[in-house]
């Protein structure tokens, strides 16, 4: 069942069309204020008072449960629409799923200094994601999609993952935070793994056919996908999961990783075109996919070379997370408002590069660094310039109506 969607515009601000807008822009701006009040936090400018949290999972929880999934909420809150051609919330709809989010955010932002409004953050938290994910379902089930079903069970892990957490809050139960914490990256990961096999081969077919000024290039490819790569890199990525959730032994890990690594980089070997690297919004998203495979190594070898193993779960969150989310916002806001996706503006290459230097800040430097401290300045600084320069380029295009004249 097929419905029609594209309709004369009818919201009250053309930021209320469609999901992607007011989610990508609020994502953005939290993404700045975040890693700002977590710079004040970690250099003891801002005393924190968290009610049974501890400042390093408040963090973790905001860049997971509050910026990644904002992005992936937009994302599916438009992309579901295509899948499914089930409308999407929009006008005051999507605004109130939009304001559970916001107030969220801003409960647990106050949290460090007023830990009485953490039941408001965790009650706001539920709600926005129950409502995102029954959006979701409803949209599945009324068109009998059953190849959405792994996406399905992913959103609903991830409320799982918000109940899990908010109870380890409340009890003081600090390991139920942890374990939240992780399967909730993992989850989100396994999210940004589903979406770019499903659009990564279509963004770079459609892409290299086409010159930059939209004419067609006259390269035509037909990208490979394989459906034993796909149930592999599942299997081994869930293994993966498993195997530090349960704090198996390292060898496991390492196994698990180099796998999981090794299946994802012979799917992307058969992605490849050399006429990406004319097209920012392709390579970006390329390179980013190699950086997750290039983490999982790291998880893998760090271990055995006496360094932190933390630092390939932070490589993998910031190129699963930071890297690739923000290529995807970029390509998504200029598709989705009838623009063309092939001109970019100038600044996205610059602030792509500026995530990859935060990221090398983060994960690689401070290998061999003394001072911590400063260097994780510098990789904020990275990232929250980044952000900055993609309001710069992106906010007038997500506050106006498309080009087109279309609902979107």
């Amino acid at each position: 069942m097929i419905i029609n969607i594209d309709r004369p515009q009818k919201s009250i601000h053309p930021v209320l069309n469609l999901g992607f807008r007011i989610f990508f822009l609020g994502s953005a701006i939290f993404a700045i204020i975040t890693m700002l009040l977590w710079h004040l936090v970690l250099n003891g400018v801002l005393t924190f008072h968290g009610a049974n949290l501890n400042p390093v999972y408040w963090h973790a929880h905001e860049m997971i449960f509050g910026y990644a999934l904002a992005v992936v909420a937009g994302f599916l809150l438009t992309a579901v629409k295509a899948w499914t051609g089930v409308p999407m919330p929009s006008n005051w709809r999507l605004l109130a799923i939009f304001m559970l989010w916001a107030l969220a955010r801003i409960c647990w932002a106050l949290s460090p200094v007023l830990p009485s409004v953490q039941m408001g953050a965790m009650t706001a938290d539920v709600l926005f994601w129950l409502a995102v994910s029954a959006v979701v379902v409803r949209a599945v089930l009324l068109v009998r999609q059953t190849r959405q079903m792994g996406i399905v069970a992913k959103l609903l892990l991830l409320l799982a993952c918000h109940c899990l957490f908010d109870v380890g809050v409340w009890l003081g139960q600090s390991q139920w935070q942890s374990t939240a914490l992780y399967l909730a990256l993992f989850l989100v990961i396994g999210v940004v793994f589903t979406i770019g096999r499903r659009v990564l081969p279509f963004f770079i077919e459609k892409g290299i056919f086409a010159n930059q000024d939209g004419t067609p290039s006259g390269i035509v490819v037909k990208l490979p996908n394989s459906l034993w790569l796909d149930r592999g890199s599942l299997l081994a990525f869930l293994g993966l999961s498993l195997s530090v959730l349960l704090h198996l032994d390292a060898w496991i890990v390492s196994i698990l990783a180099s796998l999981t690594a090794i299946i994802h980089a012979k799917r992307l070997v058969g992605w490849y075109h050399r006429a990406i690297w004319q097209k920012p919004l392709l390579w970006s998203l390329y390179v980013s996919f190699w950086v997750m495979v290039l983490s999982l190594l790291l998880m893998a070898i760090l271990p055995w070379l006496g360094l932190n193993s933390s630092l390939g779960l932070h490589a993998l969150a910031l190129s699963g997370i930071g890297m690739t989310t923000i290529a995807m916002m970029a390509r998504v806001s200029l598709g989705h408002t009838g623009r063309n996706i092939h001109q970019p503006p100038k600044l996205f290459v610059w602030l792509f590069v500026l995530m990859i230097f935060c990221l090398l800040l983060r994960v690689f430097v401070p290998m061999w660094a003394d001072d911590y401290v400063r260097v994780l300045a510098y990789s904020q600084a990275c990232w929250v310039i980044s952000f900055a320069l993609f309001l710069w380029a992106y906010t007038k295009m997500l506050i106006s109506p498309r080009i087109d004249g279309i609902m979107g």
